[in-house]
Formats: structure tokens, C-alpha cells, sequence
């Protein structure tokens, strides 16, 4: 029997909403509320096991979302895994730890997100960290994540690094400390071999206290509004459809692509396209859906190996690089380790049959390109269109073919070079490396920006995260990043909700 009403109703079990339900839910006066719409993630090995996520994208907890048809991508339509299960993307993902450059927080101060500047954030990063390295100016401990380094790293790893350094790109210990320009091995979200998820870390040690409830299996179709104030949401429970309540706030933690399409499917949005869609405008915001980022990411530069490369290790990385490109002075490109193929369909024919293969994969962390996410229909059962617009700043094309000349230049340093017998795919010019990029890039799962946070009447939500226009109604989660930052998104998003937990904390 699930109460008519909580305190708090969060929508969305994943990164951020686990972390706001525990945060919330610490407060024993507080009856707070987390609807899932995918299942539990206890008990499912392949999440558990950090070598077997690469079997999640695309499985029964991914939502199964599908870039539309990029111009600037030949035209190909690319799959954009996003978790459907207690924990969310933090269930699926590849369980890197990495928060990028300190001016990344700055510069959303500056975009008009007041008090989100990294020294004020980092307190937060610290709070959700137990790091195997201890506490210190930098990093947390005793945190709900366990984040560590990798436990037993592929040799090839060492020698990518040390090839790294003979190009000019030194070795660091962290890249969560200091300085984030070098190669180091990756910060995991791996605790005793296993993955340590927002929902194991934030919710499964609260999973007994009498004032936190957790609903899975429920899709919530749309908020309820009386007047300007959202009082509740409606969600599908044991195939009907139920009211639940707010008494104090509606939070949407539903991510960058599910958070904007509630909003929109509630009345919150480009009024002109919600009323083609049949939809009663409530709120006039052009700006909800808009802005989408995602770091393009290139899959991938492949490798035949000199000798097979054994059992996947952890979960089959074991070195990030970052770099500057020309036009950059903070490190823009990245790139990391694959211990096996790395090819998406347009690359995955040329791959031989008989013959070990590992790759570096270059993306860019600075890109400029933004796109959209729109309602086609007013069906919540329908698709939506996605389009992150890859390549179409130009300056995003320059730097990721600086990228590659990068990764080519790197595999012919020594010590790398004793492992590789030559490129899947030469490339000869620059006319070649372009095709290249046109026909691999790929996301790197880090959509966000689409419900973004400022100070200006065009943002969708205040430097609080309240959405414009509409009382007792909050956003938290990627979806209000005013820019992308230079890292993968998972520990910006974590931070983004034990930052909301305070804000809203404090407003109670």
C-alpha cells in the first residue's frame, strides 16, 4: 500500500536521485518518495561485475534511446545508452571517477549558475567519496562511493603512459587532484571487484528506514499542476495509473533526456510546439530541451596486437589521457585504453577475424556543438527526438583530427610500439582522418545541458534549481549542467545532488 502523499516525491533512481532520496531521507521527519521506472539492480550479475557492462548498453535496463540522424555524422543514427534501473546510468556505465578542470565550475559562475563555482562544489565531490588514497584537500573518505584505482592494470596500460610522456604528456597520480593534464590510471567506482553504484552506495544501506520509500517498475507520464504550483506526479503502478502527492516539493532526477520530456509532456515548454502536439501550454519556457551536449567521442583508433591480450581486467580500460589541442590552453582531447575492439557499426566489418585487436579511443572534452531533445508526439509510450548536432562547430572537427594525429604519433613511441603491428584503418591525410571522424564518431554517454541552470529569464531553472514559472518543482540532475564539463559526467552528477540536498534542506 503506497501513501497518497510524501513530503518529498523524487522522480528518477538514478545518479542524482539516489543520491537526494538518502540525503533527504536523513532527516527522519521527512517522508520522501523515489519512483524508478526500470527494476531493481540487486541481484543482476552483469551489473555487478565491472568487466560485463559493455552487455548492459543496449539490454533490458537501457531505455534504448537513439541519436537521431546527425548531418555532420554521415547521416547515421547512434545508439545513446542511458540506465533503466535502480541506480541508473551509474548501473551501466564504465565506472569512471573523473570530475575534470576546476575552472569547468568557474565558468558556470560565469554563465549565471551563482554560487556553482568549484571551490564551493568541491566540499560535495568530497562528500560522496570514500577514495582508497584517504581524505585530503582534494579528495573524501568514508563517503557512500567507494572509488579506487585499478587492482591489477593491463601492462599495455603502463607502456601507453609511458609513451605518453616521451610526446610531452606527464604521468600524474590522480586525475581528480591538482592538475588533470597527463595520464594516470582511472579513478573506477569499483569496491571489492564490484561495482559501486549510486543506488548500492546512496540507497541500498537505507533500504530499511521507515521514511524512505523506493518504487520500481513505475513510469511517471506527467507532473500534476494546480495553478503555478506542481503538487504531484502521475506514474503507472502494477499497470494502473495512480496520483501521488508532494506536500513540499517535486524533484525530477530523471536525466537529460527524461527530465526535459517531462516537463514538456506537463505544459513546461516551447508553448508553440507543445500546442501542435496537442498539449495545454502552462508555462511558456523555449529553453526546456534545448542546449543537449554530448562529448563526441571517436570508435574507435584500433590495433592489431603483437600477442593476445588476455582476460578483460576490470572493466577493460586502464589509462586516460588528457591533453591540450592547439586551440586549448587546458586539456580538451582525451583518450583511454580499450582492451579489445572498439568499433562502432560503421568500423566493426573491417575488424579481422583471427587476430587480437586493442584500441585508443580520443574524444574531445570541450565541444562546442549542442542539440536538442523534442517531443514528436504527446504519447509518454512514444520516442523522442534526440539530436546532438556532432560536428557541426567546426572547431569541434579540428581539435578530434588533432586527436588522431595524436593517437597515430602515440602507437609509434616506444614502449607501445612492441605491442602493435599496425593500425586497423592508415589513415594518409587529412582528407582521410576527416572521413574517419564523419564515420566513427560516437557518444561518449554524457548527455546534458537540456534543462540548464542561470541566473537569465532563458534558463530553466534558478542557481537553486527551482524550474521558472512553476512553485514547488526542482530539477536535479545533468540535465541542468549550463556547460558541459571536461570530464565523464557521472561525478558532476552525483556532486549536482548532494549540492540539491542542501539547497533544499536549507529551504524547508
Amino acid at each position: 500500500m503506497l501513501a497518497s502523499s510524501f513530503d518529498y516525491v523524487i522522480v528518477g533512481g538514478g545518479s542524482a536521485g539516489a543520491v537526494l532520496a538518502r540525503r533527504l531521507a536523513e532527516n527522519p521527519a521527512c517522508e520522501v518518495l523515489l519512483i524508478e521506472a526500470g527494476p531493481s539492480d540487486v541481484g543482476v550479475g552483469a551489473i555487478a561485475d565491472p568487466a560485463a557492462w559493455t552487455s548492459l548498453c543496449g539490454s533490458a535496463f537501457d531505455w534504448g534511446h537513439v541519436y537521431a540522424p546527425a548531418p555532420h555524422a554521415l547521416g547515421r543514427a547512434i545508439p545513446i545508452p542511458r540506465g533503466r534501473v535502480l541506480g541508473g546510468s551509474s548501473s551501466i556505465n564504465a565506472m569512471i571517477w573523473y570530475r575534470g578542470h576546476a575552472d569547468d565550475y568557474d565558468q558556470w559562475e560565469r554563465d549565471g549558475a551563482t554560487g556553482w563555482n568549484f571551490a564551493a562544489l568541491l566540499p560535495c565531490f568530497r562528500r560522496s567519496e570514500d577514495w582508497q588514497g584517504g581524505a585530503s584537500a582534494w579528495r573524501g573518505a568514508g563517503g557512500p562511493l567507494r572509488i579506487e584505482l585499478p587492482q591489477d592494470p593491463h601492462p599495455i596500460a603502463a607502456d601507453i603512459a609511458a609513451a605518453a610522456a616521451r610526446m610531452g604528456v606527464p604521468t600524474i597520480e590522480d586525475l581528480n587532484g591538482e592538475s588533470n593534464f597527463g595520464a594516470c590510471h582511472p579513478n573506477l567506482s569499483i569496491g571489492n571487484g564490484q561495482r559501486w553504484s549510486a543506488a548500492r552506495g546512496y540507497l541500498h544501506p537505507a533500504r530499511d528506514w521507515p521514511n524512505l520509500v523506493v518504487v520500481t517498475d513505475s513510469l511517471v507520464t506527467d507532473l500534476v499542476l494546480e495553478g503555478d504550483r506542481c503538487v504531484g506526479v502521475r506514474h503507472r503502478l502494477d499497470g494502473r495509473t495512480r496520483q501521488t502527492r508532494a506536500r513540499h516539493e517535486v524533484i525530477l532526477a530523471a536525466g537529460a533526456i527524461g527530465s526535459p520530456v517531462l516537463l514538456m509532456r506537463s505544459g513546461i515548454g516551447d508553448a508553440r510546439a507543445l500546442r501542435r502536439l496537442g498539449i495545454q501550454a502552462r508555462v511558456d519556457a523555449p529553453g526546456v530541451g534545448d542546449r543537449l551536449q554530448d562529448h563526441p567521442l571517436l570508435c574507435g583508433m584500433n590495433f592489431i596486437a603483437t600477442a593476445p591480450l588476455g582476460p578483460v581486467r576490470d572493466q577493460g580500460g586502464g589509462v586516460l589521457l588528457n591533453w591540450c589541442s592547439s586551440a586549448s590552453d587546458r586539456p580538451d582531447l582525451h583518450g583511454f585504453f580499450v582492451q579489445g575492439a572498439h568499433a562502432g557499426a560503421g568500423l566493426a566489418r573491417e575488424l579481422p577475424a583471427d587476430a587480437p585487436v586493442f584500441a585508443l579511443s580520443p574524444g574531445l572534452m570541450r565541444s562546442r556543438s549542442t542539440g536538442f531533445v523534442r517531443l514528436a508526439s504527446a504519447d509518454p509510450a512514444a520516442p523522442v527526438e534526440i539530436q546532438p548536432n556532432y560536428l557541426a562547430d567546426p572547431a569541434d572537427l579540428a581539435a578530434l583530427v588533432e586527436s588522431v594525429e595524436f593517437i597515430e604519433e602515440l602507437a609509434g613511441q616506444s614502449p607501445l610500439a612492441r605491442h602493435i603491428v599496425r593500425p586497423l584503418v592508415a589513415l594518409r591525410d587529412h582528407a582521410e582522418r576527416v572521413e574517419f571522424i564523419r564515420r566513427t564518431v560516437d557518444t561518449f554517454f554524457h548527455c546534458c545541458g537540456t534543462c540548464r541552470m542561470g541566473s537569465d529569464d532563458a534558463s530553466v531553472v534558478d542557481p537553486a534549481l527551482r524550474v521558472r514559472g512553476v512553485r514547488g518543482l526542482r530539477v536535479a540532475d545533468a540535465s541542468v549542467m549550463p556547460t558541459i564539463p571536461s570530464c565523464n559526467t557521472n561525478a558532476p552528477t552525483i556532486m549536482i545532488a548532494e549540492r540539491a540536498a542542501e539547497l533544499i534542506a536549507g529551504a524547508a
